[in-house]
């Protein structure tokens, strides 16, 4: 039998990914308090950063329990992030900071037990479609990089899969788009759907359209990019925009079809919120459907952008609250 830990002992959980990392003490059934963002190339290590966020805690206020969310496998002791030279021993932050239970998942497998716990004033939905309750959950991402994951019901509870999907090959939709990838291939060789469906893929796909439409690149930022595009200043900037979206809706698409995700697809990630009405919603939506003889599979398939500022310590809480069921 699992012993229950005091409800007012409060619980440490971070989110890690591959540019901030936030963290928040919650108390079981409580929401997250003393939240804090943190930049991760402003700190040596994750130990660093952890000791600054613990400091001055009163003895009584330490955590005994943590869950932690990182942009990279969690599988084994050692974790190493994709998109950020921090790298960490599981068993070592245990010892280090005396917990006494302490759980690592994905970032996105987190999001994914998460998104139960959503209200309806946490997501806005895009087109049409209805839900099939008991079915698959498929859920992806752009920030730092993609995060890709699902969540299945079964008999135990709520199941999320680990996975490493931002990294599956980028599929061309068009002759556009095949030409954006070849010359993305130049630099790459393997064009994974995260190359372009992330922060720094929007500037990837931004330098390849541009010559590929015989215009001159500069060097941008993607809030550059974004805002040049909104202006409607920069054509290539438009086209950036206008193809993230659409090539988000192929992925999305295929995933949900891989995945059977009648449960709906939901869009997580710090990307899209920065977009905010750059981000086409309908062209995503006309891409996701768009699959030949499965577009009827798809149409009812309903897709969701996640508003929850912190979803995955929706997750990272479930995660530590069924220990205790």
């Amino acid at each position: 039998m699992v012993q229950k830990t005091d409800s007012s002992t409060p619980r440490l959980l971070a989110d890690i990914g591959g540019t901030n990392v936030r963290f928040a003490l919650q108390s079981s059934g409580g929401r997250p308090q003393r939240v804090t963002v943190y930049r991760g190339r402003e700190y040596k290590s994750l130990t660093t950063a952890l000791r600054k966020y613990l400091k001055g805690l009163k003895p009584q206020q330490r955590p005994r329990e943590a869950a932690f969310a990182v942009a990279s496998p969690s599988d084994g002791d050692l974790i190493e992030f994709t998109n950020s030279p921090w790298s960490f021993s599981v068993d070592q932050i245990r010892r280090t900071f005396g917990l006494e239970h302490f759980e690592v998942i994905n970032d996105f497998a987190a999001l994914a037990l998460g998104i139960p716990d959503l209200s309806p004033s946490d997501w806005r939905k895009i087109g049409r479609g209805k839900r099939v309750e008991g079915e698959p959950i498929a859920i992806l991402g752009p920030g730092t990089g993609l995060g890709v994951s699902c969540l299945v019901q079964s008999p135990a509870g709520r199941m999320a899969l680990d996975t490493e999907g931002g990294h599956v090959t980028l599929p061309a939709f068009d002759d556009f788009e095949a030409g954006v990838l070849r010359f993305l291939r130049r630099d790459w060789g393997h064009v994974s759907a995260e190359r372009v469906l992330s922060g720094p893929g929007l500037v990837n796909l931004y330098r390849a359209i541009a010559p590929v439409e015989g215009r001159p690149s500069e060097r941008l930022s993607p809030a550059t990019i974004t805002r040049r595009a909104l202006s409607g200043t920069c054509p290539a900037c438009t086209h950036a925009i206008d193809m993230f979206c659409e090539m988000l809706g192929t992925v999305a698409s295929d995933l949900a079809l891989t995945l059977g995700a009648r449960g709906g697809v939901y869009l997580g990630g710090g990307i899209i919120p920065r977009l905010g009405s750059a981000f086409k919603a309908k062209l995503f939506r006309s891409r996701f459907e768009d699959k030949g003889r499965l577009s009827h599979y798809l149409r009812p398939i309903p897709t969701y952008l996640i508003m929850h500022p912190l979803p995955a310590f929706l997750g990272l809480a479930y995660l530590l609250d069924r220990r205790t069921r």
